[in-house]
């Protein structure tokens, strides 16, 4: 039936050449789609796929020149355009004559106002694509189950309307000559709306280590792949639009300061717009520090320990994590280490059942019990290749060491940073944790205070935690401004060791 569709200038023969062509023939790579409907993988079946080139390409054969052979197309349609948001600013809204009734100074007032608005609009459309490009698709396609999704999306639904009601305040406030005379009360009533992301924030890093999983799976590899290469993505992966209502939050403090910054001092806005600082200022303290017990929970989970002794009763009332990452060992051996706010835990990278986990490395040690010792470079040599086995091991950079004041532990660990910025990170965050420890009581009086008294501890130590939301960090340091270097403490008993210790070397000497 289908040679009856083939004019009959071509010859049969060469019809069925063509049909049953050799199939190691290279496949023209699949192009980039521009809809959902193409996102379903193509058909595996080779001699198909080759048919239905052929008669895509006996399609667009020139009707002039019969006698031609019949070749496929040399050229592809180009790719879609990516999809660019619309940058328009209100001063190009207004024409001439409108423009030349304002100030300098008020124009400025309403492109922030209204830059405040269309980032809700576009909030709004991102939030709707990632329902329904990413989360449906894959759900009607079964490469990720209903439970999962859920895990990984969160509440984004619910969000819309938020910030929907929002834009319909700014739209009932714009007046005939699209100014908003004032902005502040309207921010005011709303904000406290925004304390419904503590939970979808606090589960990012959850949602976040099950998509990794997820992708190892080739369909969602190939799924996301396709949409990344689509022009609605605007070159933006999935984590990418799931992150943009934490990013958002970060930004209302700075927009609202832009309002304020063009608002003359004797508007009514002014106050308004100062109560409306403060009160999103609180909003993301309260997020941070609900952030941070979950990421320290999340780690705290993923411990592993080979004997149950060295469980310290400790880990279960730490709330924060001040930093934690990859270091390594005298020998070379690498370790995950987290400085939680009263125990540092040392650990071993291992996987269990496709599930990755922290082997506990040694005794956890208190922080109260933590010695810090800053070493120069090419203080001690390292170990841990097949040269060093051989030599005395190259000195090394970037070393710190930490130990047990606690005889009984008797551990002490040398380690080794990538470079100096994080080293000096690292000896931060240990210096104010061992600071904010020096007055804490024993360890054996403090028995069950400990957890009474975390909460409090919690929200002193919020500005460790507070850059989550001011910008991106590595995870190996805390804040990039972190605290002001601390000389080190030492307790009394390990001051008069080192004072007999001088006190006899100078005896040597003379």
């Amino acid at each position: 039936f289908i040679l009856i569709v083939e004019p009959p200038s071509v010859p049969i023969q060469h019809l069925l050449m063509i049909i049953l062509e050799p199939s190691n023939k290279r496949v023209r790579p699949l192009a980039k789609v521009s809809s959902l409907v193409n996102l379903i993988s193509p058909s595996k079946n080779g001699a198909v796929r080759r048919f239905g080139q052929t008669i895509q390409s006996m399609s667009l054969r020139d009707s002039k020149s019969p006698g031609m052979s019949l070749k496929a197309s040399s050229k592809t349609a180009g790719p879609t355009p990516t999809k660019r948001r619309n940058s328009t600013l209100w001063s190009e809204t207004l024409d001439v004559h409108q423009k030349s009734t304002f100030s300098a100074k008020e124009i400025k007032r309403q492109e922030a106002i209204y830059e405040l608005y269309r980032g809700e609009q576009d909030l709004i459309e991102d939030l709707q694509l990632a329902r329904k490009a990413y989360h449906d698709p894959m759900l009607k396609l079964s490469i990720i189950t209903e439970e999962e999704l859920a895990h990984i999306f969160g509440d984004l639904d619910a969000y819309i309307p938020l910030h929907e009601d929002l834009m319909m305040k700014l739209t009932e406030e714009t007046g005939p000559d699209g100014t908003v005379a004032q902005i502040g009360q309207i921010v005011i009533n709303w904000l406290p709306g925004l304390n419904a992301y503590k939970d979808y924030c606090s589960n990012q890093l959850a949602a976040k280590a099950l998509l990794d999983q997820k992708k190892q799976d080739k369909r969602v590899q190939d799924f996301l792949q396709r949409c990344l290469e689509s022009p609605f993505s605007r070159k933006l992966d999935l984590w990418s639009f799931l992150d943009i209502p934490r990013s958002r939050l970060v930004k209302y403090p700075l927009l609202l300061r832009e309002i304020l910054r063009h608002t003359p001092p004797d508007h009514p806005d002014v106050a308004s717009l100062e109560k409306a600082i403060t009160i999103i200022q609180e909003i993301l303290s309260d997020i941070n520090i609900r952030k941070g017990e979950s990421e320290c929970q999340y780690y705290i989970d993923k411990l592993e320990y080979l004997d149950d002794r060295q469980r310290d009763p400790l880990i279960d009332n730490c709330k924060i994590l001040l930093c934690h990452g990859e270091l390594r060992n005298k020998s070379g051996s690498r370790l995950h280490v987290f400085l939680f706010s009263e125990l540092l835990v040392l650990t071993r990278p291992v996987t269990r059942n496709d599930r990755s986990c922290f082997q506990v490395y040694r005794q956890p040690i208190p922080v109260r019990d933590l010695a810090l010792e800053d070493l120069q470079d090419g203080e001690i040599r390292m170990g841990g290749s097949f040269r060093g086995a051989f030599t005395a091991g190259e000195k090394a950079k970037n070393v710190f060491r930490v130990s047990s004041l606690d005889p009984s532990h008797g551990q002490s660990h040398t380690l080794h940073v990538n470079d100096v910025y994080h080293k000096q990170q690292w000896l931060n965050c240990l210096r104010t944790a061992m600071a904010q420890q020096q007055g804490a009581p024993p360890r054996a009086q403090q028995g069950g205070a400990v957890r009474a008294k975390r909460r409090s501890s919690t929200i002193s130590t919020t500005s460790t935690t507070s850059t989550d939301y001011d910008e991106e960090t590595d995870e190996n340091c805390p804040p990039t401004s972190g605290p002001k270097l601390r000389p080190q403490t030492l307790s009394k008993t390990r001051l008069d060791q080192k004072l007999q210790g001088s006190l006899k070397r100078k005896e040597t000497k003379v």
